[in-house]
């Protein structure tokens, strides 16, 4: 054959690849021009009158550059064969492209042979236009690609079977898609796929000073160089804008600024707020000026407010009336209350003191949102100070004293009190000797008192009166074993008080009463010390009962009072919480710990009760005031809550040492553990029961404008009767960071649980009773799923990305349809679209009610929330030991169980049956349908690996 080494190669761009031809057969190299007058080198060849012809022309080695498919682009002439007269029937009119790969450049005159196999033809070239005659010539222009290349380099070859044609050039070239950016993110020069069709993935970087949006960050590269499908974007960071078409992030100029990550563009600094620097993602509030926690980034700056003006007051005896206006200045911000803080004062010393506990101030004396309050149980002819304080949300920021205005005020003298109550010492057939205690309340020097009686039978339109100067008192010309009504009422200067409460005695002339008068005497007394002691607790728990009922709203609505609202925070500890002394806590055993020191099992026995098993936290040794106080705020918060679905508080431990919360003992503990350790165990019925009592629970709190922030089911407590009870009030706001426990992130103001988190409240700390409906469809996934973390391995960024991609969690195995359309309607973006508490506990009781509705299941494999849902399916294939996919669905306590009955292979775990795993030893039918779906992938994916047969 014919051995041409060399073609010249025409150089375009930076994707042609460079190869050099080297001819040993000159005799067929002609020089020439192109249609530029460019000079040029055409190789030629015309035996076309000999038989059997078998030319070959081959390049030099071209090496590969990581390229899998390449194109070749030949210029070529060819002669018409019937222009050419008396030549054989063997002319050709065609040439065949070949190419041959190697990892060296190893080519001789001998090797590799010049035939099809070794070369590997590419295809038949044939002209679009032939000519007749040499110097009318027409080029012909053909591109030709193969791959996918997979070695070091390769050969071009050319081979001739009889034809009279000039090869003028031939390019060797690849595709490419170039740099580029899109959606803020670099995307690098990408070389196109093995195949026309192929798509190349490539991954994309962040611009400078960009975030990203979305994960995974990709474009694809098709096969004609060109990107498409952009999958995921970045945006620019906080205290940056989109510049320059989208391609660049600049950062905010001074007196800017970008508050979060996002398209949108810089903004001024809000009012009574500056940024001195570029990049601002917070401008800084003015001196005097602050935000509250609860503000968000780009809300102005305020400040606290001026004192209430035009205070008035009505004093009626010992009641009093106070009323007053806004102040002039509400410091731009419309979240205003006040406090009434009540002093007795003695004129003679020019010293007043706190009021005690005996002054009622209604509806309450802190967090007032009215602009009136009623004062009563003051002391007749004495002098008070009163002082209204007003507060905003950004009073605790500021150094500076609240602004208040005061009021000083006397008292009148005021009529007694009402007689306690009223005792028969004695009584023969005509009279009754009757005893009394002095009015609780005297106002005054008691002049005499007033004893009203009648016949039971007749009424009081008929009853006699008589005064005693003394506390006793009898009754003569009565009528024998007939039942009278008495009442006694005191009189001082002001006048008589009320009448006791009416009591029915019968005069007696059973001799045994006379005899028995000293004992009757001794018991009375004894009795009505015993009503004293019982009297002034129940006076005291009464006050604590309105005190903490007292914050009306609306006509019979209780409403929570922050206890951070006080100046002095041991104040509403002993508001809220009863003190328990210590000998009547015993501590029996150790059973966990807590934020502040540990949490025990032991017994508690209050006087004339009987003893209960009790949970005891108990406060570590060493802690600061601050501890302290944040310790008994969950006391102060636990102890307004009164229902059956909220953790009741026994009491607190202050006045010794350690410091403890006492609290009802719930014996099955953490909602979450319960349920994985019982995972299977319950019906549908039971679970939607113990959703049922938190929902029921939550809408107590939610009415009472409490927002609990941490609604979890690790935050839910069971007890024997598996009656779920929401508990861990506030103590979530002052976690310490703890690198191994991802739960909390850190965030402006406090740490957040993400994974059970609303958007809002992750983004901007709006914390409502709507953020809890979304935390409460959480916590019924993870009741239905039988304690399953949320959204499983993700990292918390990416649950964030993915809730703000509007994925949600899929339901969970043999959910019924309508519990998770539930969840789906806590987890709506709106917050003011999801549902109330109330509507959740009524659509739970039909559904209950309806037991048919929870039949319905959804299936897995539906719905939304296929994306997310599919990185929680686990891929075999990444598992060397079926061992090590049952520690990934959780079941590695099966693991011997496995193994000794002969299923250590994915092949054969792939084969079995329920029944084989009962006779393995899985008898939880809750580990059965865990084990069973997992397997159920696992053979999808090995179907999706099988092999196409053509």
């Amino acid at each position: 054959p014919h051995l041409l080494n060399v073609i010249y190669i025409l150089s375009a761009s930076i994707s042609i690849l460079e190869a050099l031809f080297v001819v040993e057969c000159l005799k067929v190299k002609v020089s020439g021009y192109d249609d530029a007058m460019n000079p040029i080198r055409t190789y030629q060849v015309c035996n076309v009158r000999e038989q059997n012809q078998n030319n070959w022309l081959r390049s030099d080695f071209i090496p590969r550059k990581d390229v899998l498919r390449v194109y070749v682009e030949m210029k070529f002439t060819v002669r018409d064969c019937n222009s050419i007269p008396n030549i054989p029937g063997s002319c050709k009119e065609t040439f065949n492209l070949f190419y041959y790969e190697s990892d060296s450049d190893s080519a001789t005159a001998t090797s590799p042979f010049w035939m099809e196999n070794p070369y590997v033809k590419v295809d038949t070239i044939a002209p679009d236009e032939s000519f007749s005659m040499l110097e009318s010539g027409r080029v012909n222009t053909k591109v030709r690609s193969f791959g996918p290349l997979s070695r070091n380099g390769f050969y071009l070859a050319f081979q001739d079977l009889g034809a009279c044609m000039s090869l003028i050039s031939v390019r060797v070239f690849y595709k490419k898609c170039s740099t580029t950016i899109a959606n803020f993110a670099v995307f690098p020069e990408t070389a196109t796929g093995a195949e026309t069709t192929s798509l190349v993935i490539a991954p994309g970087t962040c611009v400078s000073n960009a975030l990203e949006l979305s994960v995974p960050l990709k474009l694809y590269c098709n096969g004609d160089g060109e990107w498409m499908v952009p999958v995921g974007s970045c945006t620019c960071a906080a205290g940056f804008e989109p510049a320059i078409k989208d391609t660049q992030c600049q950062a905010c100029s001074p007196g800017t600024f970008k508050s979060q990550q996002g398209q949108g563009f810089c903004t001024p600094c809000p009012p009574n707020s500056m940024s001195s620097s570029g990049a601002a993602s917070i401008c800084a509030c003015r001196n005097g000026y602050y935000r509250s926690d609860s503000d968000p980034p780009d809300a102005s700056c305020t400040t606290i407010p001026s004192a209430p003006r035009n205070v008035i007051s009505n004093v009626n005896e010992t009641s009093l009336v106070l009323e007053w206006s806004d102040p002039r200045d509400l410091g731009g911000r419309t979240d205003l209350f006040y406090n009434v803080i009540c002093k007795k004062c003695q004129p003679d010393r020019n010293m007043c003191s706190r009021c005690d506990d005996n002054v009622d101030i209604s509806p309450h004396q802190r967090g007032l949102i009215q602009r009136h309050v009623s004062i009563s149980n003051l002391q007749a002819h004495t002098q008070y100070s009163f002082e209204i304080q007003a507060f905003n949300g950004v009073s605790g920021k500021s150094p500076s004293t609240p602004q208040s205005a005061s009021v000083n005020i006397t008292t009148n003298q005021a009529a007694p009190s009402a007689i306690p109550t009223v005792h028969l010492l004695g009584a023969t057939a005509n009279t009754m000797s009757l005893s009394w205690l002095p009015p609780e309340r005297p106002n005054g020097i008691i002049l005499d008192y007033e004893i009203k009686y009648h016949e039971k039978d007749q009424g009081e339109a008929i009853a006699h009166t008589m005064t005693a100067q003394r506390s006793s008192a009898r009754i003569e010309g009565l009528k024998p074993a007939t039942p009278y009504v008495v009442q006694v009422r005191a009189r001082t200067v002001a006048g008589y008080g009320r009448y006791s409460s009416p009591a029915d005695f019968t005069p007696e002339t059973d001799a045994r009463v006379q005899e028995q008068l000293p004992l009757i005497v001794g018991s009375a007394a004894a009795g009505l010390v015993f009503i004293i002691a019982v009297v002034v607790i129940a006076i005291v728990c009464l006050r604590t009962i309105l005190d903490i009922e007292s914050p009306i709203v609306t006509p019979g609505m209780k409403v929570y009072i922050d206890p951070f609202t006080y100046e002095d925070p041991n104040e509403a500890v002993r508001e809220f919480a009863k003190e328990i002394d210590i000998s009547c806590v015993k501590i029996e055993e150790v059973i966990g710990a807590g934020e502040f020191g540990e949490v025990c099992r032991g017994r508690l026995k209050l006087p004339g009760r009987r003893e209960i098993i009790v949970a005891i936290k108990t406060l570590k040794v060493g802690y600061t005031e601050r501890q302290r106080r944040d310790f008994l705020s969950e006391a102060s918060i636990m102890g307004q809550f009164d229902h059956p679905n909220i953790i009741r508080l026994e009491g607190v431990v202050t006045k010794s040492r350690p410091v403890m919360i006492v609290t009802e003992f719930m014996e099955n503990g953490a909602l979450d553990s319960f349920l994985r350790l019982n995972d299977g165990q319950f019906t549908v019925i039971q679970l939607v029961g113990m959703l049922r009592g938190i929902a029921a629970g939550m809408k107590y709190l939610s009415d009472m404008n409490y927002v609990h922030r941490d609604l979890a089911a690790r935050n839910i407590l069971v007890n024997s009767n598996l009656v779920c009870k929401v508990s861990d009030f506030g103590l979530s706001r002052f976690l310490e960071d703890d690198p191994t426990d991802p739960t909390y992130t850190s965030s402006l103001g406090g740490k957040i649980p993400i994974r059970w988190t609303a958007p809002e409240a992750i983004a901007y700390r709006k914390f409502t009773s709507a953020s809890d409906v979304w935390s409460y469809g959480i916590v019924m996934w993870e009741v239905m799923s039988y304690g399953e973390r949320p959204y499983w391995d993700m990292s918390n960024q990416d649950v964030i990305n993915a809730v703000e991609q509007d994925y949600r969690l899929p339901p969970p195995m043999d959910c019924p349809t309508a519990l998770h359309q539930l969840m789906l309607d806590c987890w709506v973006k709106e917050r003011n679209l999801r549902p109330k508490f109330a509507q959740i506990v009524n659509t739970l009781d039909k559904l209950i009610r309806n037991a048919a509705s929870l039949k319905v299941v959804t299936s897995a494999q539906s719905g939304v929330s296929q994306p997310l849902l599919d990185r929680c399916v686990p891929d075999y294939t990444t598992f060397t030991t079926v061992g090590d996919w049952l520690d990934a669905i959780k079941m590695s306590r099966y693991r011997d169980n496995f193994l000794n009955a002969g299923f250590a292979s994915f092949d054969l775990v792939a084969q079995m049956t329920s029944e084989d795993l009962l006779r393995i030893g899985v008898t939880l039918a809750g580990h059965q349908k865990k084990i069973l779906g997992s397997i159920q992938d696992m053979r999808l994916q090995m179907n999706q690996t099988l092999p196409v047969q053509v």
